[in-house]
């Protein structure tokens, strides 16, 4: 493929490796060759095919996957934060939370391809090393689908409270008040309000669901991260063990596993655009009426009455069913300046290192989605393209609202990983949720009503109001969140 330079583990036709000898499998993907392809459509097609390999790869030792985790082992489930000897796992740069775990993305993503994952598949993490099983968190692997349009989302959010921000600060400037209190309101969703001062030094105490920063980070189950690059890079160091140079720099071996270089910033480019241009989840009325699905009008009716009853019983409140993304073209690296790296956490410089904010990797969520692409009745159908609306902005069917809500003393942790509350979470977008059981963060739900029940905090009400429904009201709001579900076609 274009921009990707292959190597194969085992006999290999290679010449410059001799017959039988045993090699990385990893086929690194090189940004600037990436970047000398002049036409943008394939330059975005040659980035998603190598970040679909890579998601695909089982790495080896050779290619650096794992680390040291103790007892001679490579991946471990449980952290090792007792590991403090030199070259351990608590000795490892970056700091590690988890892990590694798997050698290879799919091994955790994996109903359909890049969905989400059962409970024997959760990551414990020691985010404080205490090598103490009572201060342990679990993790339930989430969806990928649609996760571009949660960062486009996500940046648009941002651009609109910073604006609000500023433009109360310069008011209180221009007319020489003390402070003035802003409503802090983006696509419809309120994150309280803050008093700007000129001088800089708001009160952000009222804020609601978002950090002082007004950055909203859409992924991560605390809310905690803003970008796909950070959410990848991140996962490539704790459950895989496969080092990025954006977080080591080059030819060093963070982890002490003998190999350095292990994800180039090509290599994590191509990652970004293969997982950012996933398709988005549907739902199987529209299935239905593409005729890809059969129902019974009995069970048509029970989705359709079940999504009003989720109505009415006060959900949508927190799972918005939709908002929308104005500029539909994602790029990478973003051009929101807070959603791509000044430096990179090594000190790299991003824009030396290949990665151009003014000559980046772009496509269309409405438009230029790989997969899902169907012929229905001699039509190709682009089921993995999100819809548009009047005015041509893209509709994102999340059932989320981007922001995190205190969940009550059920959903409460034993410690605070991120400072937001031991009990606060970022709405989970329900998008998919009838392909993706177990559910909550950490997979404790093995049903969609054990999911509701455990709502308290913020959501009491809502979860009062489905208890007191008829047990056949109840079925259908089950049938609905069943209804929304993930559609992964076969290569």
């Amino acid at each position: 493929g274009l921009g990707v330079a292959t190597t194969a583990q085992g006999t290999t036709e290679r010449e410059d490796v001799p017959v039988g000898t045993e090699i990385g499998n990893i086929e690194h993907c090189d940004q600037y060759q990436l970047n000398t392809i002049a036409d943008s459509q394939t330059r975005f097609i040659a980035a998603f095919e190598c970040g679909d390999e890579l998601f695909e790869t089982r790495f080896n030792s050779f290619d650096g996957v794992g680390a040291n985790v103790g007892d001679g082992g490579r991946f471990t489930r449980v952290p090792r934060a007792d590991q403090i000897q030199p070259g351990g796992w608590a000795s490892h740069l970056p700091k590690r939370t988890t892990g590694p775990n798997a050698e290879a993305c799919n091994i955790c993503h994996t109903e359909p391809p890049t969905g989400s994952g059962t409970a024997g598949v959760n990551v414990v993490r020691d985010p404080f090393h205490r090598a103490n099983s009572r201060f342990f968190l679990q993790r339930n692997t989430p969806h990928m689908f649609g996760s571009g349009a949660l960062q486009l989302l996500a940046e648009e959010m941002t651009t609109q409270l910073h604006a609000l921000r500023e433009e109360a600060r310069l008011e209180s400037c221009q007319r020489r008040r003390r402070s003035t209190d802003v409503q802090l309101m983006a696509k419809g969703v309120s994150f309280g309000f803050m008093t700007v001062r000129c001088n800089g030094h708001d009160d952000t105490s009222n804020l609601q669901g978002i950090d002082a920063d007004l950055i909203v980070k859409p992924f991560q189950w605390k809310g905690t991260v803003p970008s796909v690059r950070t959410f990848n890079r991140d996962a490539s160091h704790n459950e895989i063990g496969m080092q990025a140079v954006e977080l080591v720099g080059f030819d060093n071996d963070g982890d002490f596993d003998g190999v350095v270089n292990e994800f180039g910033v090509g290599d994590q480019t191509a990652l970004v655009i293969y997982v950012a241009a996933q398709p988005r989840p549907v739902t199987k009325l529209e299935l239905v009426e593409l005729g890809m699905l059969d129902l019974s009008e009995e069970e048509i009716a029970a989705i359709k009455h079940g999504r009003q009853r989720f109505q009415n019983i006060g959900c949508t409140h927190c799972h918005q069913p939709r908002l929308s993304v104005e500029n539909p073209v994602f790029s990478e690296p973003s051009q929101h300046p807070l959603y791509r790296d000044t430096l990179f956490p090594s000190g790299l410089d991003p824009t030396e290192s290949g990665l151009d904010p003014e000559d980046p990797i772009r496509f269309d969520i409405t438009q230029d989605l790989p997969d899902n692409v169907f012929v229905i009745d001699g039509e190709e159908v682009r089921l993995g393209n999100f819809p548009t609306d009047y005015d041509g902005s893209a509709i994102i069917p999340l059932y989320s609202d981007l922001k995190r809500h205190d969940m009550g003393p059920a959903l409460a942790e034993g410690i605070d990983e991120a400072g937001t509350g031991n009990a606060t979470w970022l709405t989970k977008e329900l998008w998919g949720v009838g392909s993706t059981a177990p559910y909550l963060h950490d997979g404790r739900a093995t049903t969609l009503t054990e999911a509701i029940l455990a709502h308290g905090g913020e959501a009491f009400t809502s979860r009062i109001n489905y208890e007191t429904l008829y047990p056949s009201e109840q079925r259908d709001i089950i049938a609905f969140l069943n209804s929304l579900i993930l559609v992964k076609q076969e290569d």
